[in-house]
């Protein structure tokens, strides 16, 4: 099997129906992408083939011959990719499991969506995250495509360089309502 992954040409001697996933982890050797749950829910597994955010653990290898796959190691050689980098700005990962998953799946909004709203990106990012990182994630979306936009999330007021007694008043608020 011929696949791009990266930019980069591989052969794989695997099965046509073997899921893409097994194919990146155990013979292309990036571990980057994760096995969550198997069954194309939980998002772990998210790539792009051929820009469009796909789940690799239940998609056969046979359908990404002769398209492009981009995995989290190819989405910037040193972080430098904006989903990454407000990652990286707002801390958004606790256990970090479904991050590669996560940034995948922003990446791919971001690129047919630039502007998006909460609603957008609510319906988009469908990945789960069972640390429940869900505001942090929004507000990181919403600082890689420059909106600015406060969405209400106590991450954003502290992002957008809101003074601590501000963002201790906001958590006080949210709190006693």
């Amino acid at each position: 099997m011929r696949l791009n992954v990266n930019g980069q040409a591989y052969e794989a001697d695997v099965e046509p129906e073997m899921p893409l996933l097994w194919a990146l982890r155990e013979f292309i050797g990036l571990t980057g992408t994760k096995f969550g749950c198997g069954i194309a829910q939980c998002g772990a597994c998210t790539v792009h083939l051929d820009g469009e955010a796909v789940r690799s653990c239940s998609m056969p290898v046979s359908a990404a011959a002769g398209k492009r796959v981009v995995t989290i190691e190819g989405l910037s050689r040193d972080s430098s990719h904006p989903v990454q980098k407000a990652w990286l700005e707002l801390d958004v990962p606790q256990c970090g499991y479904c991050q590669s998953g996560q940034i995948m799946a922003a990446a791919a909004l971001l690129a047919k969506n630039p502007r998006p709203t909460d609603k957008d990106i609510d319906e988009a990012m469908t990945n789960i995250c069972r640390c429940g990182t869900y505001q942090r994630i929004r507000a990181a979306v919403h600082i890689a495509a420059g909106t600015g936009k406060g969405g209400g999330s106590i991450i954003h007021m502290a992002a957008d360089g809101a003074g601590a007694d501000s963002v201790v008043a906001a958590a006080d608020q949210t709190t006693n309502a």
